[in-house]
């Protein structure tokens, strides 16, 4: 199940990144928590992911799916009941206690699980209010830790980053925190109900930890709005800092802008909190520069890597690339792949048409096109190898006849059938990886020929905008600078609960 995940997300993603394992615990079990903001890709993505074998709590309605309830259990998951989902509330209830029970058991002899606190998946901008199940789970996987002499368990928040998770080749980086830092779990008391008051206390404690744990791990802010925001100045201050330095401006990867957005995040909500008056023209201006690009269609890094006199060598060059890239995709690789892979995808467009105006939710939107494809790929792959292998062979089949006209092109008549069929069913999948990596090279090459047919052009104030964008990304540096923020060597991670801003302090 992992390979086959593995296998799913490397072509769902063109950029995948995971970072931080350094932080992973060298003993005992672990529960690692992060939001949910992307249906079935959130934990398959995590599945892939994360090292051991992993537990994964999901919503009991969804095992008694016909093709996801097999799969998600294939992948280790067990079934939650929630008294919302169930006619008898108190059956719900009883089985849930005892799944509970059983889940810490198995995280306290070293197990390791996977939980979405919010206990739904949703398309908000920011975390959702954390479900209670994370710090019960925990309580109990403490205490029969201490009881049996084990290591003690962890909790580990993960955080899941997309350019956009429901869009097919897009980028996402799933960045492992640093254990939390737990209570010390009650005491035993003989009277119950002051027990079941002390835990509850505990749980609470721990629950609002879990929340503030994953609105830190995955940036959340309160709107869409703001996260773009912060994600332009982000690569404002990347051009900035290597023009500065005497650097080539590079695309950094999605991990290193995931870092550089945390730690602008951090800087500006500090002086949001303590000093807004440094910022709020800085803010304006940064609004109103992004503001112009977008009306042009260029991006900051349009802006910041163009050259003072852009010749024909980068330009031809792009072209080059575009052509090459042109050139394979309508050879051998294309016509296969486009057999193979474009009748299901158009299948499962159509599909996705249909599930949108019957009202699907955005938030499972990807996962249903996983889901789709898992079903209608594999049935075309059969039909497509079963029916070419038939063309080929069968010897009353126009094309077998034209092949046995020439003594080369006889020998394609004489293949082995079910050979045939299976060199087939492997060459659709691969084929379309290559087509796949074909046309990442080629948008690439056409972005870029676009850039330089704009700087070539000179149609926009290059210099203003420029002169413009370095004075916001000169700003931000600066107030940067006077920090210390994630990432820096005097840096020092906020205690479980704190949000990075409310640690970040002046440099003396």
């Amino acid at each position: 199940m992992r390979r086959l995940s593995r296998s799913l997300m490397s072509v769902w993603f063109r950029e995948l990144d995971v970072v931080d394992n350094e932080n992973m615990p060298q003993e005992g079990g672990i529960m690692y928590i992060a939001w949910h903001p992307s249906g079935l890709i959130d934990p398959m993505l995590l599945h892939a992911s994360l090292p051991g074998k992993l537990s994964i709590l999901a919503k009991h309605t969804l095992f008694k799916m016909p093709l996801l309830g097999r799969l998600i259990r294939a992948g280790g998951a067990l079934p939650i009941y929630r008294s919302s989902d169930s006619d008898d509330v108190e059956e719900s209830r009883r089985k849930n206690q005892m799944m509970l029970k059983e889940v810490g058991d198995e995280i306290s002899r070293g197990g390791r699980l996977l939980l979405f606190p919010e206990g739904k998946t949703h398309t908000e901008s920011k975390v959702n209010t954390a479900k209670s199940g994370a710090a019960r789970i925990m309580l109990i996987a403490l205490r029969s830790a201490k009881l049996q002499n084990k290591a003690t368990p962890n909790i580990v928040p993960v955080g899941l980053h997309y350019s956009n998770s429901q869009k097919f080749r897009e980028r996402g980086a799933v960045i492992l925190e640093r254990p939390m830092q737990l209570p010390a779990i009650p005491e035993d008391v003989d009277d119950e109900t002051e027990q079941k008051i002390i835990d509850k206390e505990w749980i609470s404690n721990v629950t609002n930890s879990i929340e503030n744990e994953l609105k830190r791990a995955s940036l959340s802010k309160t709107s869409w709005e703001e996260r773009r925001l912060i994600w332009q100045a982000r690569s404002v201050v990347h051009a900035e800092r290597a023009i500065q330095s005497g650097e080539k401006i590079r695309r950094p990867s999605f991990a290193e802008s995931v870092m550089g957005a945390r730690r602008l995040r951090a800087g500006w909500e500090y002086y949001s909190a303590n000093k807004p008056e440094q910022i709020d023209s800085l803010l304006n201006k940064s609004k109103q520069h992004f503001a112009e690009l977008e009306q042009m269609d260029i991006t900051p890094f349009d802006v910041a890597a163009k050259p003072k006199k852009p010749g024909i060598g980068g330009y031809l060059v792009a072209l080059f690339m575009w052509f090459w890239s042109a050139a394979w995709m309508l050879g051998l690789v294309t016509w296969s792949a486009v057999l193979g892979n474009v009748p299901p995808y158009q299948a499962n467009y159509l599909t996705m048409w249909h599930l949108r105006r019957k009202g699907i939710a955005e938030s499972i939107y990807g996962t249903m096109k996983i889901g789709t494809a898992m079903i209608i790929i594999p049935i075309w792959w059969i039909f497509a190898s079963v029916s070419i292998t038939v063309i080929f062979l069968a010897k009353n089949s126009p094309i077998f006849i034209l092949l046995n006209k020439h003594w080369l092109l006889a020998y394609f008549t004489q293949i082995n059938p079910i050979l045939m069929f299976i060199v087939l069913m492997i060459w659709w999948p691969v084929s379309g990886k290559l087509h796949m990596n074909l046309y990442s090279r080629l948008v690439r090459s056409k972005r870029s020929l676009t850039r330089w047919s704009n700087w070539r052009k000179n149609q926009h104030d290059w210099d203003r905008l420029q002169k413009q964008q370095r004075e916001i990304g000169g700003l931000l540096i600066k107030l940067g600078d006077s920090l210390i923020l994630p990432g820096d060597l005097e840096w020092s991670e906020p205690k479980t609960g704190e949000d990075d801003f409310k640690h970040v302090s002046l440099r003396q």
